[in-house]
């Protein structure tokens, strides 16, 4: 009876006499082949890893660097791409859904936006962009190797500090930027001029080394919990942010030194 319905005739194990057995021992030996092989990996299962996000993290940088590169000799670009970036950035800050796409051009934008300024104050104080680049390694090193050996871990108290400090800086620096704008402050950085300026930027550096911490903690708590892979670009766009964010206030910084 069994023969007579399609699903059991379509069955290896229901067809010629006999073929319940072959089919038993190509199981067994399809199973041995499984316990040789090695166990399925983040990538197999579309889960964030370590390796994937830190592919997609130097997939964002590379396209910064070529951009950089290119903004660095048509200086023309830095103001609309700074402009396209600050609009990108908010899109993807503010995205559900992580989109490659968009975080890529946002590497992108933001690197001729690098290119630029670093030319610019390359032109006026020679080896400035070398020492800012060192400094900026430097941080994400130290900041890095700390919260790997868990001296340094993100937490609810030291986020709403960091979040208050935001706010105040952002309004800080809107207010600082207006009065630039409209003459109602002389020097090259406004009110982030002399000692003062200094001071700020210190404190934005603290703020973006922890704002790094936030970035690894994203990558651990996202790999440890299974989630999946397409937030490593979420995870890339945190990095590219800071990392650039530091970079210009390193840059700010070492050029009030040198005589702005």
């Amino acid at each position: 009876m069994a023969s007579s319905n399609p699903a059991f005739s379509r069955n290896a194990a229901f067809g010629a006499p006999g073929a319940l057995a072959s089919s038993k021992a190509l199981s067994d030996s399809d199973l041995q082949t499984m316990y040789d092989q090695p166990s399925a990996g983040s990538q197999d299962t579309g889960r964030m890893s370590y390796e994937d996000t830190i592919r997609k993290t130097s997939i964002a940088f590379a396209i910064l660097l070529v951009a950089a590169a290119v903004g660095w000799f048509v200086p023309q670009l830095t103001i609309p791409a700074a402009i396209a970036g600050f609009v990108l950035g908010l899109v993807n800050t503010f995205k559900k859904e992580p989109s490659p796409g968009l975080i890529l051009a946002f590497a992108a934008v933001q690197g001729l936006f690098v290119g630029g300024i670093s030319n610019y104050f390359e032109s006026i104080w020679p080896g400035l962009v070398t020492q800012a680049v060192l400094a900026t390694f430097v941080v994400v090193g130290v900041t890095l190797a700390l919260f790997r050996s868990g001296k340094i871990r993100a937490s609810k108290k030291a986020t709403k500090i960091f979040t208050i400090a935001m706010v105040g800086y952002g309004v800080f620096s809107l207010i600082n930027f207006g009065l630039m704008i409209f003459g109602g402050v002389d020097g090259a950085f406004g009110l982030r001029s002399g000692w003062l300026g200094v001071a700020i930027g210190l404190l934005a550096v603290v703020m973006a080394a922890y704002s790094l911490v936030l970035d690894f903690d994203f990558i651990q708590k996202g790999v440890n919990n299974g989630a999946p892979s397409k937030y490593g670009w979420s995870a890339a766009f945190g990095i590219v942010l800071t990392v650039v964010w530091l970079y210009i206030e390193l840059l700010r910084i070492f050029a009030i030194l040198r005589g702005e």
